[in-house]
């Protein structure tokens, strides 16, 4: 038996807009809930959420019933953690921060076994390989991962060009609020001069056949970038979901 099928991967690749959340909750009860409410895809966020590899793990396994795709940002770019998240079952993975095509490059030879990366080889203690069951994972399990970058500061938007020739890249998420503060605009994500950019380098992503992504949390946003060539975009995060209906809930009613 073959690696599973990275659904989300060949659908954004034939361009497909899809829509996803952020999950930022570490509690597997609130990614079940997200998993079953109709996204495309939910971020697991390990840069800015308090998750660990376990906690992953366990995320992993209350949504894996549920039809949407499972990404996992981790809080750096190492291999050593990405060699680990492939392990547990975790097909595409956002790294942050990228800034030039080495880090790039790197990043992509560590989604893969050799010879094409540098992947070490333990499938057989993998939750990926259904704990060597799927007898022809290893053989398959390349074309099935998934790698997204985020480019989010200056550096990295005078490099894209050159990180988009990583040819093992398959996307390129650009982090607004960290692209707003690069660029002198720090907590005005929605400056005009910031959304320039980002149409700008959205266009440029396209251009070169690969994933465009960005977190649009408006609708008039999200229909914007995605008319700029966006086809995955983050249109919530659970935990400002929450805060935000309990303070309009708390505000109705006292507001009588």
């Amino acid at each position: 038996m073959a690696a599973p099928e990275n659904t989300f991967k060949h659908s954004a690749k034939n361009s497909d807009v899809t829509y996803g959340v952020w999950n930022g909750f570490v509690n597997p009860t609130a990614g079940e809930i997200l998993a079953d409410s109709g996204f495309d895809w939910m971020v697991i966020d390990g840069e800015h959420a308090p998750f660990d590899l376990r906690s992953i793990l366990t995320q992993l396994q209350a949504i894996a019933a549920y039809n949407t795709h499972p990404i996992v940002r981790l809080p750096e770019g190492d291999p050593v953690l990405i060699k680990q998240l492939l392990d547990i079952g975790v097909q595409t993975v956002l790294i942050p921060m990228v800034e030039t095509a080495e880090q790039a490059s790197l990043m992509a030879k560590a989604m893969r076994y050799p010879p094409e990366g540098i992947r070490g080889v333990g499938a057989a203690l993998a939750r990926a390989s259904r704990y060597n069951r799927l007898e022809n994972y290893v053989h398959t399990a390349n074309k099935e991962m998934c790698l997204i970058v985020q480019v989010e500061s200056l550096s990295g938007i005078e490099n894209l060009e050159e990180i988009l020739k990583v040819e093992e890249l398959d996307g390129v998420f650009i982090g607004p609020a960290d692209l707003a503060a690069s660029m002198g605009y720090l907590g005005q994500s929605s400056h005009p001069e910031v959304r320039k950019m980002i149409s700008s380098t959205l266009q440029t992503i396209r251009k070169h056949g690969k994933i465009a992504g960005v977190l649009a949390l408006d609708k008039e946003t999200a229909d914007y970038y995605q008319g700029q060539g966006a086809n995955m975009i983050g249109i919530g995060i659970d935990i400002l979901l929450l805060a935000n209906a309990a303070s309009q809930l708390a505000k109705t009613f006292k507001a009588e």
